[in-house]
Parts: C-alpha cells; structure tokens; sequence
C-alpha cells in the first residue's frame, strides 16, 4: 500500500529541479501520513494533480471513508499543485480547507483531482474534486496555500524526506 508509484511531470519541472540536485518524487510525494493512507500522485503539474487512495484501511467507525482522510487526500494534491506553482524557490503552506462531503464510500479507491482557481505570486487557490470508482463525486474541497521563500532547512527536510 505505500509503495510509490513513479510520478508524471512535466520535463521542464523535471529539468528544473534537476539542476538544484533535488529529487522530484521525494520532494512531492504523499508524504509520511499520505503514504500511511496509501495515498498515489499519479500526475502532477501546477494545472492538474491528480491522486488516488484506497478507502479500506481509511475509514471511520460506521465503515464509510473518513471526511478527515478525504481533507488529507485533497491537501495533499492542492499543496503538490501549489508546489509546483511555487517553482523552486517557493515552498506552499497550506492556510486554509474546506472540504463538503457530498456521498459515502465504503470500498474501493477514491480519486482527487486538484485545478487551479487562482495561482499568484503570494497565494495559491486549488479546487479538488475526490470521486469514486464510479466517477461519482464524494467530496469538493478547496486548499489557498500561502507561497514563501524556500529557507534552505525547507529543502533539506523536504529531500530526506
């Protein structure tokens, strides 16, 4: 369940991080909670991420997947989406979700995909939709992400994962 899939980017991200010696898939993986859910990033640039995470294992006592996964599973692919936004010398810190829990799920994979609704130079606003193996939305949610100056302990902690 937490073994990484490789990441689709866009060469010129790929180019980019490539000459500051920093790796790409560490750098925009799930992360340690993300990969404990079985989160995947499938695909991933500043105008669509798209991930998936499984919902056994995700759930909450009445056996639906937890709302608080779906906020993980949604942060995750705003932030990535931010991230690259950013570009090498920002770094995205989540400072507002808000997530709507439209269906339950109890089985199966679920899927986010994360669109931009405003990419600035301070602030970044994704909307992502989370569906069902039916392609039947479960949850909407929407992440600003605040953009600041990569501190070089940002890149460290980000590269050792």
């Amino acid at each position: 369940m937490g073994e990484q899939q490789q990441v689709k980017f866009p060469q010129e991200v790929i180019d980019e991080y490539a000459a500051l010696g920093v790796d790409l898939p560490a750098l925009f993986s799930a992360g340690h909670l993300g990969t404990r859910m079985g989160v995947q990033i499938l695909e991933a640039s500043a105008e669509r991420v798209v991930g998936t995470m499984p919902v056994e294992g995700n759930t909450q006592p009445y056996g639906l997947l937890h709302g608080g996964a779906s906020a993980v599973l949604a942060e995750t692919l705003g932030s990535v989406g931010s991230m690259l936004h950013g570009g090498s010398s920002k770094i995205a810190v989540g400072v507002d979700l808000n997530c709507t829990h439209h269906r339950g799920v109890r089985s199966g994979l679920v899927t986010g995909v994360a669109t931009p609704v405003h990419r600035g130079r301070s602030t970044a606003t994704y909307e992502i939709v989370i569906s069902d193996e039916e392609g039947r939305r479960v949850c909407s949610a929407r992440l600003t992400c605040l953009l600041r100056d990569l501190k070089p302990e940002d890149g460290a902690q980000a590269v050792k994962g």
